[in-house]
Order: structure tokens, then sequence, then C-alpha cells
């Protein structure tokens, strides 16, 4: 660091650079500096909670934080208001140009020149009016490792604590990562555990301590976690509020990183858990000298995750189609009780829409904002379920994640949780969960631990989940605790007048997400629409529906078997150009080959739906040479 200072000297030196100089000879004013800020408003944003978190980590101690380019042009400033007046005094403010070319040696100047964190202190400054302060800046690079700014922070001499650049180097590692989240938001939906480790909140604890677990500061917001005093909270060393710390010393110590982490932590009265990173600082002899300890709420990581990972619900009341009155009134009945903490049973034939329903219950609710969790309880394996709902502890079974894993109840905190097919989920998991809905509170798998979790809870089934309560396969007292509101979505044949406004919704909606035209349905087809009784519901019209705009052809509506298929309307699609001068053989090649396509050249089901042999297919693909 020394060498890198003495260097500096001299450049400042053959820049002219006396230590009677006050201002820096380059200050940017009016349309220049907003321009300036406009070029480089990424990093400026990226950077801005990480300036105030530092700040607030010095708060009072008449510190100030700098922003600046690549080129050493100020972006921001924020700091103690005394010490920031002293600056404004000497022209440090947005627009003031900080490279040795024009202010001489002091940190920024230093670190975009050598591209190394650097601390300048008193007389390393080459201007006498910077020498009642030590500076501490590091670079900040993109992803590509190019030099796009720095930051710096600066107090009078004595206030400088011995860590204070490893302090701005961990602030710097934060903003490289936010920038790099920033360019590869297109791909976090695929890599969620990269999005998780990239969070970062203004509101975290911060702790220092030396390589021992000595405790040297402890910020407001880590007190206000665990609900102490500094100076009781000093009284014992990191090792004693936080789990595996031995691991996080070895980490650091090796050059591993340690980012976001989930540990349980030793509060004052419970164990609470936090997402904690560790940054070391090493000393001039490249051994540890200390680590910065960054805590912050799981909850909250977890609350942004959900949000770029889109765990919302999408539909609402507005959304769901139909003019009946039993579905007006069971939509108003949603709406009444959406706000209420009380669980919901969904009841109803598959593909009456129970799910739709859910999405809606949450989002007319006050927990709208909060996470909505979809569990299907038939499609997790029986081995797995109580670990996806409730989460594990690391070393809890044969790969484990290592720092364990939270709970769909866990993620869902705050939120709604949606139990489809909750008739399938195993006695064992129901006893769980009726403690759940009880007490309000999950125990991960491996742990002793009561995590509390506040999460409105709706179920649904298609089996009457009295009856297997008869047949011993499901609890009666968890029948009850879910049945406190219980909604009965009715099938489509007992709402029929609903129909006429599905086929309408479903024609407009299937004919743009696949890029056809609407089709004009006869009025006598959509009278067989509403006379048949639709075994699979509004799911299985909105089936029928797709398979008519990709065909063009209207299927004869018959009860399906496994095997079976829909028999299409024998009657031959004209030309969609208009064009009605085509000879009789030409219409049935297109229609064949248009049913060729819509079955994936199937000959066995192509010659069902045309009503023909097997044989007579071939011998008419044949005679219109159509390729098999």
């Amino acid at each position: 660091m020394k060498d890198a200072i003495q260097r500096s000297r001299a450049r400042s030196e053959a820049y002219g650079i006396t230590e009677n100089l006050v201002y820096s000879r380059t200050i940017l004013e009016g349309v220049a500096l907003t321009e300036c800020i406009l070029k480089n408003r990424e990093l400026v944003v990226a950077a801005e909670p990480f300036m105030n978190q530092l700040y607030d980590f010095v708060r009072g101690s008449e510190f100030f934080a700098i922003l600046t380019d690549a080129e050493g042009c100020i972006l921001s400033i924020v700091g103690d208001d005394e010490i920031l007046k002293m600056a404004d005094e000497l022209r440090m403010s947005p627009g003031a140009y900080m490279d040795e070319a024009n202010i001489g040696t002091n940190a920024m100047g230093v670190t975009l020149a050598e591209g190394v964190p650097v601390q300048v202190s008193g007389k390393e400054h080459t201007i006498s009016a910077y020498y009642r302060w030590t500076c501490s800046a590091s670079v900040i690079r993109d992803e590509n490792g190019k030099v796009i700014g720095s930051l710096d922070l600066t107090g009078y001499i004595e206030n400088v604590h011995p860590h204070t650049l490893g302090m701005v180097v961990a602030a710097v590692n934060a903003i490289e990562k936010t920038m790099k989240l920033t360019a590869k938001t297109r791909i976090i939906k695929e890599n969620a555990k990269f999005t998780e480790r990239l969070i970062d909140s203004i509101q975290a604890a911060i702790i220092s301590c030396r390589a021992d677990g000595e405790i040297k500061t402890v910020n407001r917001q880590a007190l206000q976690v665990f609900k102490t005093t500094e100076a009781a909270f000093k009284k014992k060393t990191a090792r004693h509020y936080i789990d595996r710390f031995d691991d996080i010393l070895d980490a650091c110590k090796s050059g591993i990183e340690f980012q976001n982490e989930e540990l349980s932590v030793l509060g004052l009265s419970d164990v609470l858990y936090m997402s904690v990173s560790a940054y070391p600082i090493i000393s001039e002899d490249e051994t540890l000298d200390s680590v910065i300890l960054v805590l912050r709420d799981v909850k909250n990581v977890r609350k942004l995750a959900n949000e770029i990972m889109g765990r919302r619900a999408i539909y609402t009341f507005d959304q769901i189609i139909g003019k009946s009155k039993i579905i007006k009134d069971i939509i108003q009945f949603g709406e009444e009780v959406a706000d209420s903490k009380s669980t919901v049973l969904l009841t109803g034939e598959s593909g009456t829409g129970k799910e739709i329903f859910a999405h809606a219950i949450h989002n007319h609710s006050n927990r709208h904002n909060k996470n909505f969790i979809v569990i299907n309880c038939a499609s997790i394996p029986r081995s797995l379920i109580e670990s996806e709902l409730f989460g594990y502890e690391e070393g809890s079974f044969t790969g484990a994640k290592r720092g364990g894993n939270p709970g769909k109840f866990e993620i869902a905190d705050g939120g709604t949780i949606f139990l489809d097919e909750i008739g399938e989920m195993p006695l064992d998991m129901q006893t769980r969960l009726l403690r759940v809905i009880q007490e309000g509170v999950v125990t991960r798998v491996g742990s002793n631990s009561q995590f509390p979790v506040d999460v409105r809870i709706i179920a649904a089934t298609n089996k009457d989940l009295y009856e297997e309560v008869n047949k011993g396969n499901f609890r009666l007292d968890l029948y009850y605790r879910l049945k406190v509101l219980p909604i009965h979505l009715p099938p489509l044949r007992e709402r029929r007048e609903d129909i006429p406004l599905l086929v309408e919704f479903f024609n407009r909606k299937i004919s743009k997400s696949i890029n056809k035209k609407e089709m004009e349905i006869p009025e006598a087809y959509l009278r067989e629409l509403i006379a048949y009784d639709w075994p699979g519901n509004v799911r299985e019209l909105e089936n029928i529906l797709e398979l008519m705009l990709n065909t063009r052809q209207m299927p004869r509506l018959t009860r399906m078997t496994k095997d079976s298929v829909y028999k299409l309307d024998e009657i031959p699609v004209l030309p969609s150009n208009g064009d009605f001068s085509l000879s009789l053989e030409a219409v049935e090649r297109e229609h064949i080959k248009r049913m060729l396509t819509a079955n994936a050249y199937n000959i066995s089901i192509t010659a069902k739906s045309l009503g023909i042999g097997r044989n007579t297919l071939y011998r008419k693909m044949t005679q219109y040479g159509i390729a098999e």
C-alpha cells in the first residue's frame, strides 16, 4: 500500500499538484453534471443502499462516503452534517473530480490508478487541506473486471478504525454482486440459488469481530435482532451467538466464499434463523485479522427471491367467467371471507376451477402482497413430503443441503399456502399439519426448535373427505379444522347458462395463444355444447375449444374413455383465403392433410376421426401424394 502511495505522489507532482491547492481542478455543474450522473445511473442506483448501510454503521462518528465514476468524478456523497459541511467548503461534492490529475494523492485517485483497495492518511495526501483526514477506498468493477467507479469512506484520522477499509471492500463486493444481478435478471428464474445469494438488504445486522471471535463493533440493527445492549453484547464472543462460527472462520482463512448461509442465531430468549454472509479482512502478513458478518432476516431475503421467482397468485375474482346465480353467490362469499385467517376447504369435481378460486381468494385478501405457495399433495413422494412442507436441518438425512433448507410453510410465512388434493396427504403428515393449524409453529426435520409462522391455509379436494374419514384415510379433527369455511364448486352441468360465456372466452383466449383465427360456432352446435354433461367440467370444455381451433372442426361430444378419441365432424373446412373454386378432390386432400397434422400423423387415430379404415386412408394418401 505504501508503494502505491509513493507512486501516486510522484504522479501528482508530475501533474503539477501542490499542497496549496484547495479545490479540484475540474468540477462539473448543471447539464454536464446531470449527464454524468445519468450516464452512470446503474452504478448510482446499485451503490445507494450500500452507501447508506456503510454510513449507518459509522453514523455519528464524523464520516462521509463518496461514490465516483471511473474517471474520479463524484456521483454521490452521504455523511454526518458537520463533516459534510467541511467537505462542501472544499467543494468535495457531486461533479468534483478526485483523480490524481485534478486533486493529487487521495484514496479515490490512488485506487483508480492502481486498481487495489487503499487507505491514505494525513500527510500522505498531496494537498494540506486533506491532512486531517483518513480516506479508505476501493475500485468497483463490472462483471468483466472493468473499473467503473470507486467507493470511499473518509473521516478524521482519530476516528478511523483498522477495519474501515475492510468495510469499504465488503460494500464494494456487495455492489458488484448487485450489478451482476441487474445484468442477469433474465436468467434468475433458471438459477434460484444464484438469485438468493445476491439478495442484499439495507436493514442488515453487521458485526465485526477478531479471528478469535472477540466482538469489535456492532450496529443498531444487530442489537435489535439480538434484543440487547452494546455493552452486554460485547461480553460474549461471536461464537456464542452464531452457529457454525468455526466453519465461517475456516472458509475465510481458505479463501472460500461464505455467502447467505442460513444459520441458527442465538437471540436473547429464542433461536432465530438468519442469512449470514462473511467478509474476511486479511492483515499485511496475509493472515486472517478479522471478519465482518452481515446478517439478514431470512423472511426478507426470501421475500425478494419469491418476487423474482414468481411465487404470486395470478387469478382474481374478476377473471372468473360466469353469470349463473350459484357462481355469483360463491364469488361473493369468497370475497367476504378473503381477509379471514380461517382455513378454507374447496371441494368439487376435477376441472371445476378450485385452484383458480384459491388464487382469487388470496388476491382479494390483505395478504395479496405476500407469498402464495401451491403444493399438490398427490405429486410429492411420500418420503419427501415432510421435508418439503416443514424443511430440514443440515445433516438430518443423507443428501441434506448444507445449512439446511426451509419448508414451504416457512416460505409462505405471512401469505397463503394452497394444499391441493389434500385427501392424498399421508396420515402422519396430517398430524403435523393439524399442529401447524392449532399452534402456528413448524419444526424442521432434524431440529427441536420451533419456527412461528403466520400462514393462511386453503385446501382443495375432489374427494368426499367425510367418506375418507369413515374409511380411516383422513383424520376427523383435521377435517373439521379445514372445513371452517367450506366452498363447494358446482360441476359445469349444474350451471349450463355459463357455457356460452366460457366458449366465447376460450375461443378468444386460445386463438390468440396458438395464433389462429377465432371460430364461428353455429347455434346448433352451441346448443350441443350446452346440453352435454361435461364430466371433465371447465377443463374439458377448454380442451374441446383448443381441439376445434387447431383442427378447424367441431368434435362430436361423447363421453371419453382412456382409449377413445374425439370424433370430428366430417364436414370439410373451406379455404381460409376465400377461394371457393377448388374441386371436391382438392378439398378432401386438404382435409386429410389437416387431420393428419392434428393427430401427429398417427394413422389409426386419423382414420377413426375421419370415419374410414386404415387401408382406405393409406389409399387416399397415395392418391393425393401425401407423404406418411
